[in-house]
């Protein structure tokens, strides 16, 4: 789950997160590539859950919808015996 509540499937986060809050602004996909200053194969890639992309495009993108990609730690108690 994320902090606005909602559940994505798992590998798909990204590219749903995007897809969807672009609609929640009433964007089309060259609105959305305008505003970010990408490309529109860029934008597409990027909701179809393309497995590499260039971490400051998808930023560029991301800061439109205040949020941003970056290390986050891990909880590794979860895979500890016992």
């Amino acid at each position: 789950m994320t902090s606005d509540g909602k559940s994505y499937p798992k590998g798909s986060n990204l590219a749903a997160f995007v897809k969807e809050k672009r609609r929640e602004q009433g964007w089309t996909q060259v609105q959305l590539a305008d505003y970010a200053g990408v490309g529109l194969r860029f934008v597409r890639e990027l909701e179809q859950g393309k497995s590499s992309l260039r971490l400051d495009k998808v930023n560029e993108v991301l800061d439109l919808f205040s949020a941003c990609m970056g290390p986050v730690p891990i909880d590794r108690s979860i895979y500890a015996d016992g």
